[in-house]
């Protein structure tokens, strides 16, 4: 899209609940901004939740707490999202906002590397229940958030992979670092994966929806 056409899209489209906005406009001033999603895909992603009459997910990758707290809104009273990051800093920034909201009892958050979350929640007997997985984090580790919230999750529960598109890098030949390479990896697996029926729509970054069978 042009920037009129963008402009439209989100006058037309786009009803970002208030403190979703200054959480998003606190995050702009910081050094790593571009690492929140687009408000545009926030909505689409509460969306999504709500369609999927969703009472459990998982966050792979907090950064200061949009996605979380869009989803949250998006939760019943009793829905839970287990949150997982590394940085206390950065998810300090989102807690604020959560407490603000009344969600702060919808959002497990534990710090800890993503993949020893998911593991302890599989141990813990919760293949299979949980509706909706959200990946944002480290791109290298893609394809094991993936496998792993694929078993977490349950039948008909959906997977939504975060910079799928990737700044448009992943069609340019040129890029040949680990993090394009990475998505590309997974953009490809996704695609032939038996297990889901799958759609990249091009909204903010690219987001890979998979739909668990």
């Amino acid at each position: 899209m042009d920037d009129d056409v963008y402009a439209y899209f989100k006058q037309i489209s786009l009803n970002e609940p208030e403190i979703l906005r200054r959480l998003r406009e606190e995050t702009q001033a910081m050094e790593h901004a571009r690492m929140q999603i687009a408000p545009e895909q926030g909505q689409f992603m509460r969306l999504l939740v709500e369609m999927l009459g969703a009472k459990r997910t998982i966050e792979i990758g907090v950064f200061t707490g949009y996605s979380a707290l869009a989803t949250a809104l998006s939760l019943p009273d009793d829905g839970k999202i287990v949150a997982c990051d590394v940085s206390d800093e950065w998810t300090s920034v989102g807690k604020r906002y959560w407490k603000e909201a009344g969600v702060d009892h919808k959002i497990d958050l534990r710090i800890a590397p993503a993949t020893e979350t998911l593991d302890a929640l599989l141990s813990n007997g919760g293949a299979g229940q949980y509706d909706f997985v959200f990946i944002d984090a480290d791109k290298s580790s893609y394809p094991t958030y993936y496998d792993k919230g694929l078993e977490l999750l349950r039948a008909g529960g959906l997977i939504g992979i975060d910079n799928a598109l990737w700044g448009g890098s992943i069609a340019d030949p040129a890029k040949d670092d680990d993090d394009t390479n990475a998505i590309r990896a997974i953009d490809e697996r996704v695609r032939d994966d038996a297990r889901v029926t799958s759609s990249l729509v091009p909204i903010g970054d690219g987001l890979l929806l998979a739909r668990k069978r």
